[in-house]
């Protein structure tokens, strides 16, 4: 029985070693003899609205720090929602990229979204289909991302990570490949303003939150600006979103808020605003329900305050002429059958794809009854 027992341990340690061997490999590969890097701050991402920020790669600018809570600060650091574009016809790509904190994956939150790039390819017709994702093992990778893939010259967007901050990224093709960088698109952006959930928990992978998700099907930029556990429509941050220029506002804070909260700051929010954007659409969005909220009173009776206080809010700017406001209830949000979040408040795939259908329709309606003057401004 001992031999048996030492062998079998042998046999597990070697197949676990192995098994290390190939996660190993999967992350750095063999790189090819001759390769050609090419770092995307030479031509950009989308989904930065400032340029003056701390590293490249974060979300907020460097003077904010000091205006707005240190938890939405924190998050503002991590690279979510951003993306960069280019052409190639290599038959392999590699990404050389470094995040900023060592620690990879979070109780809810895999490797692959929260440190991991992905990687979507563009067919004829100019819509998206995902190719493949890293697996992140350190917080520096340099790794083949897709490989053997078929001939032909495509567009290709690669997201960043959604719970890391980006150091550095440089995308790698074989010598005498044709590699054309695509610069940003210039386009409004439709800029959504949330919680945990607008930044990307839980997803599986960087473009499956529903933000990215909405970006590939209506063909347009995103700024994402979820920020975990601190989207609660502070003044200082409205003074951040009001700078910038988007197609619509999607303000979706309502998980990180209470009914006093929401009384005390959601009109002032959208005054703020309006009066900054005469023109632009703004959609506020109730919070999903909780997936157990059917059995437990705390989740239902959150729900409902939550969506009252938002539902008054609403009524009195409509009560006071402020147009060009949008509404989404929060039931419409996930499926009735309750089987799409990961802990029973943030959504899985599902749950985010579940969520882009909600959000698509009115997105749209939204987008297209902006005038011809207003898009212009």
């Amino acid at each position: 029985m001992a031999i048996f027992t030492s062998r079998r341990q042998f046999l597990i340690t070697s197949a676990l070693g192995l098994c290390s061997s190939r996660m190993l490999f999967a992350q750095t590969g063999e790189q090819p003899r001759s390769m050609e890097w090419h770092d995307v701050r030479d031509w950009g991402v989308e989904g930065k609205g400032w340029n003056d920020t701390t590293k490249y790669y974060d979300r907020f600018p460097q003077r904010a720090e000091p205006n707005i809570p240190p938890q939405v600060w924190h998050y503002s650091r991590h690279s979510a929602g951003m993306l960069t574009r280019f052409r190639t016809d290599a038959a392999e790509i590699w990404v050389d990229y470094a995040v900023t904190s060592p620690n990879l994956s979070g109780p809810h939150i895999p490797a692959t979204t929260m440190s991991g790039v992905d990687l979507y390819a563009e067919d004829d017709a100019g819509d998206w289909h995902w190719m493949a994702v890293t697996r992140p093992l350190s917080h520096q990778i340099r790794t083949q991302i897709a490989k053997r893939i078929l001939p032909g010259e495509r567009g290709y967007s690669l997201y960043l990570p959604n719970y890391n901050g980006t150091e550095f990224l440089k995308i790698g093709v074989p010598a005498g490949s044709r590699f054309e960088p695509i610069p940003p698109r210039t386009e409004k952006p439709i800029l959504f303003y949330g919680t945990s959930i607008t930044q990307g928990a839980s997803s599986s992978r960087a473009g499956m939150p529903h933000p990215s998700i909405l970006g590939r099907r209506l063909k347009k930029p995103i700024l994402n600006l979820g920020f975990a556990g601190a989207g609660r429509m502070e003044q200082a941050v409205g003074e951040l979103l009001a700078e910038q220029d988007p197609a619509i506002y999607v303000v979706d804070c309502l998980p990180n808020m209470n009914p006093a909260m929401i009384g005390e700051r959601a009109v002032p929010f959208i005054h703020l605003l309006r009066k900054a954007r005469p023109d632009t659409p703004i959609l506020l969005v109730e919070d999903r329900t909780y997936a157990n909220a059917r059995f437990l009173l705390d989740h239902r009776e959150q729900n409902d305050s939550n969506r009252l206080a938002l539902q008054t809010a609403f009524q009195q700017l409509q009560q006071e002429g402020v147009k060009g406001l949008f509404y989404l209830d929060g039931e419409s949000l996930l499926g009735e059958d309750r089987e799409d979040t990961s802990d029973g408040s943030h959504p899985s795939d599902l749950g985010f794809f579940r969520q882009a259908n909600a959000l698509e329709p009115i997105l749209r309606n939204a987008i297209a009854s902006i005038t011809p003057t207003d898009a212009k401004s």
